[in-house]
């Protein structure tokens, strides 16, 4: 042994965290939340490949903190779902783990109690809890794939995932994406360039083999075969990108790189300045090119919560205002009814004529 500690210097502790199999055992999987997994992912892969001339719409709050007012949204999502399913597949955007810029609260998994405490083993408990009763409403569920451990615990409830703007030229995160049981939308860099995301295509398609933990919780050798359903999201960076303009130089980049011409607009982040009123007018826009003849948009991405805006947390926790963001601010209910309300009345006159994309 070494006269010095020479390893471990700044770490504080190592505590013990259930395995992927603990986790699932006690929230378990049944057969109907599955068979909405699987249908699921079905309808994402069937727009994907435009065996379905819908869109699909990932809806939902910037992330997920009370799991009351996440369920209850939800329900109004599902109802609201029934009603545009001949022109758009809605799925409930669930984000549990949150990137920070610097600092900041990092998620639901990370830190379930909000208070610094980081019980990180009930934050995962907690989340596959949650996900399993949104499923069990009929809904699918999108997510952000942040953790490259965490898949391991709630993949199996997840029917499609983002790689996000800051992990999408990151090995790790390729790495991962090439195993997930998903279609995997990467984002364009913060600073709006999309040869990251097309190149993390490319990766993710390929096989690779990397180190991960199996479902008992030990390390391991993951070997894959290779995510054939990845495709792009433009989020915006510098100025927008969801435009006529930036679409079609994102299509031909696509071209360039023999991918199909996929694309989801992000009506959040840099297209709408992070500014929520924002986001009914890139909807429009975007709603607009595919009435005018776009074949290459396939999917939106709408920030929305029961209540509109956003709130900073505080030490009472008893003072949090009910379904309102604590990250992004976010589009209020009312207003994401009215979004997705406008866009299938145009649509249903405009998916009909839709086929492949030149």
């Amino acid at each position: 042994m070494p006269a010095v500690q020479i390893e471990n210097l700044n770490i504080l502790s190592i505590d013990h965290m259930p395995s992927p199999e603990e986790i699932k055992a006690r929230v378990a999987l049944d057969d109907g939340t599955a068979a909405t997994v699987v249908a699921g992912r079905q309808a994402f892969i069937d727009i994907l490949e435009r065996r379905d001339s819908r869109l699909f719409v990932i809806v939902g709050p910037c992330s997920i903190h009370d799991p009351e007012a996440g369920l209850d949204y939800a329900r109004r999502l599902r109802a609201l779902a029934d009603e545009v399913a001949d022109t758009m597949m809605l799925a409930m955007r669930v984000y549990f783990e949150k990137p920070r810029t610097a600092v900041g609260w990092k998620g639901y998994i990370n830190d379930p109690c909000m208070n610094d405490s980081f019980r990180i083993d009930l934050g995962m408990e907690k989340a596959r809890h949650f996900l399993r009763e949104v499923s069990r409403l009929g809904l699918p569920i999108a997510t952000e794939a942040l953790d490259p451990i965490a898949p391991q615990y709630y993949g199996d409830l997840i029917s499609w995932t983002a790689i996000g703007a800051r992990t999408s030229e990151s090995q790790t995160h390729r790495e991962m994406a090439s195993g997930l049981s998903t279609p995997v939308g990467f984002k364009n860099t913060t600073d709006g360039d999309v040869a990251a995301a097309i190149n993390a295509i490319l990766s993710a398609a390929n096989p690779h083999s990397f180190l991960g933990v199996n479902s008992q919780g030990e390390t391991a050798i993951v070997r894959t075969h290779g995510n054939r359903y990845g495709h792009i999201v433009l989020r915006g960076g510098e100025r927008p990108n969801y435009d006529s303009v930036s679409v079609s130089c994102a299509e031909q980049a696509l071209a360039k790189a023999g991918l199909p011409h996929n694309i989801v607009i992000d009506c959040s982040h840099g297209n709408s300045w992070k500014r929520p009123e924002m986001q009914p007018l890139v909807m429009k826009d975007v709603i607009n090119q595919i009435r005018d003849g776009n074949r290459s948009i396939i999917g939106l991405m709408i920030e929305s919560n029961i209540v509109a805006g956003n709130q900073s947390i505080p030490d009472d926790l008893s003072q949090l205002k009910y379904g309102c963001s604590v990250t992004d601010a976010c589009v209020g209910w009312e207003t994401t009814v009215e979004m997705i309300r406008s866009a299938d009345s145009i649509l249903r006159e405009t998916l009909e004529k839709r086929g492949m994309p030149e």
